[in-house]
């Protein structure tokens, strides 16, 4: 019986040198095409979950001032009515040839990974922020192409540079940063960065129509140690 192809691209990740991760400005951080295989990027950004399962997240007070970050979410669980590919690339995630990328690229075996999908709408935004200690980084897998998104409508991550001027513990603008690096999220592109204490990041504004939505799904690298697992306890994984 013939084995179904799988959805990474082994080759792609493999390919991608370790320093040029590490020693990226301003804090590590790698925006790939081709993480996943064509034919796989195609069947799962035609099989995303459905809206009517997503719960809806607006308005929602966030720490330290910062502004909300509208959107529908999913978070990833086994027993989820999803297409059967999803399950599929959460298999390969948690696999030999991605954890060891990862464990490669943040010099650590010592994480857990949870996922979940992100759609957000028009006028939604991702305050620049710097994602909680119990994080080690994330990955965000973008599915907009130019059939449903025009890349004038926005969405893409942008990787802040603060200068040091700013606590983490803030609610800085855009304008203020000193220097930002944008994040291509057309096609079959991610974003993968390790949390670090200047890691600003954000979405601005959307100006997409209304009834069209920025899809990504997202893997979360939680820290697996003691103060990791503690602070599991009382947070839900969020966050771009």
């Amino acid at each position: 019986m013939a084995t179904s192809p799988e959805l990474l691209d082994a080759a792609r990740l493999n390919a991608i040198a370790t320093e040029s991760f590490r020693q990226a400005d301003p804090y590590p951080w790698i925006n790939p095409e081709g993480a996943l295989n064509e034919p796989a990027f195609d069947l799962l950004r035609r099989n995303m979950p459905p809206l009517e399962v997503m719960k809806p997240s607006f308005g929602r007070k966030r720490a330290h001032g910062q502004k909300p970050h509208d959107r529908y979410s999913l978070e990833y669980r086994r027993d989820l009515d999803i297409h059967p590919a999803w399950h599929r690339l959460v298999d390969e995630l948690n696999g030999p040839v991605y954890q060891g990328w990862l464990a490669r690229l943040f010099a650590t075996r010592r994480f857990r990974l949870s996922y979940h999908w992100h759609y957000a709408p028009r006028g939604a935004s991702v305050s620049p922020h710097c994602d909680a200690r119990r994080k080690l980084g994330s990955h965000i897998f973008y599915f907009n192409t130019s059939e449903d998104w025009d890349p004038s409508w926005g969405g893409e991550t942008l990787v802040l540079d603060d200068g040091g001027k700013f606590s983490r513990n803030s609610a800085p603008e855009f304008e203020g940063f000193e220097r930002s690096w944008t994040a291509n999220a057309m096609g079959n592109r991610s974003l993968l960065f390790q949390r670090q204490g200047n890691s600003w990041h954000g979405v601005k504004p959307l100006a997409c129509p209304e009834g069209t939505l920025r899809k990504v799904f997202i893997v979360v690298v939680n820290a697996d140690h003691l103060a990791g697992r503690l602070l599991r306890l009382f947070h839900r994984p969020d966050g771009y």
